[in-house]
């Protein structure tokens, strides 16, 4: 009887063990899938882009100097602001060379009346020549005086010229259209023709960016390229976030430097962004982006599909089972927040969109179909005709 108790104890304490051990199993097998949003890779016509570095430089800068000496009177521009050309910015003191031209012009009247008297004895010797009154000698001596005459009256005007002309220089005003710095000399100093540097000028309508690409770069990528081509670049200035300003190529080097195997070629961009009010300013640090024309078919995916597995770039894509699986990929030139791949993945490959956060390798999941957004994402040159566009880059 008792052997029989305790065989049946022994079977509910098994029964019991069997049942806790399957729960959890039965638990696991009814967890649902994780759904995971995942797209379709794109395939899409793009073109390589290079990165350089510049500084950006005026096409005119002026380092403002008197034409005479004297001293300043008036400062009449206010530091940094816009000035055009003509405007009055310094003001010497004009009486000495006014002093100056007065006293020529006095000459002048003087030398105009002696040379009116010449004129008159020289014809007068003539008809008295005629009429054998004075001798050949004494009307060539009056003809002579005549020529003295003209030519001292021709250096009395040129000398007037010349004051004038001084006189106008006292009134120092802007040669070219742009922005003023401050002044170095102020009033009541006295400045030195040609020596003194009264202030700065650079122009702003437009701004030069000069940088140096590699000659095997040059060779590979951009040959066909000249000026008159005037190939599209962005730039963008140190502190923005975004490639803004839209410019091209206008001046490229008749010669490869032998000693940096590179070639100096210029960008223009207008002065300042056609929509917002974004000055550009000489000696602004500068990064130009150029594209290559070569245009290509490339796998396009979202930046934070992609992982990282030590030195290892890798994507996770969905087989046919709905299961994860590694792909190591090589990455290309980004787009916005958008990527090109340049080996590792096909058309047609599905992908984990949000990358391997919450997943890994070898899990099942729920897929979720969504969309690769390339909005306003220019990925040729062709499709950057709004500066919009190149925003996103």
């Amino acid at each position: 009887m008792s052997k029989n108790i305790f065989m049946a104890a022994i079977l509910t304490l098994s029964l019991a063990i069997t049942g806790c051990a399957e729960e959890p199993e039965q638990k696991k097998a009814a967890q649902p899938l994780q759904a995971i949003d995942v797209a379709e890779v794109l395939v899409k016509p793009v073109q390589n882009w290079h990165i350089y570095t510049s500084r950006l430089e005026s096409p005119q800068d002026v380092a403002l100097m008197p034409r005479v000496s004297g001293v300043i009177n008036h400062i009449a521009f206010k530091e940094g602001d816009d000035v055009k050309e003509g405007d009055l910015l310094f003001q010497l003191d004009d009486r000495p060379f006014a002093a100056v031209v007065a006293s020529l012009e006095a000459q002048i009247l003087s030398a105009k009346a002696a040379l009116g008297q010449a004129k008159s004895e020289a014809k007068r010797a003539i008809r008295l020549t005629a009429q054998k009154a004075i001798s050949e000698e004494q009307a060539e001596s009056r003809t002579s005086i005549l020529h003295q005459r003209e030519a001292q009256l021709a250096a009395l005007q040129a000398q007037l010229t010349s004051a004038e002309l001084d006189l106008a220089f006292t009134a120092i005003r802007s040669p070219i259209n742009g922005v003023i710095s401050r002044a170095n000399i102020t009033r009541g100093n006295n400045v030195l023709a040609g020596q003194s540097i009264l202030t700065s000028i650079v122009s702003n309508h437009e701004m030069y960016a000069y940088f140096d690409i590699d000659e095997r770069t040059w060779n590979s990528s951009f040959a066909d390229i000249t000026a008159a081509s005037k190939q599209q670049v962005v730039m963008q200035k140190l502190g923005q976030k975004h490639f803004s300003h839209e410019g091209y190529i206008n001046f490229i080097d008749n010669r490869i430097n032998p000693s940096t195997g590179t070639l100096r070629v210029r960008a223009i961009f207008e002065g300042k962004h056609k929509q917002v009010n974004d000055q550009l300013r000489a000696g602004s640090f500068a990064r130009i982006k150029l594209a290559a024309n070569a245009i290509t078919k490339q796998i396009i995916i979202p930046e934070r599909a992609i992982g990282t597995d030590l030195k290892n770039r890798f994507v996770l894509t969905v087989d046919k089972n709905n299961i994860l699986e590694y792909k190591l990929v090589e990455m290309g030139e980004g787009y916005g927040k958008l990527r090109a791949i340049t080996a590792g993945l096909s058309k047609g490959d599905i992908i984990a969109v949000n990358g391997p956060a919450r997943v890994g390798p070898g899990m099942p999941i729920k897929p979720r179909t969504v969309a690769i957004d390339t909005s306003d994402i220019a990925f040729t040159l062709s499709a950057m005709g709004d500066v919009s566009l190149i925003a996103k880059y």
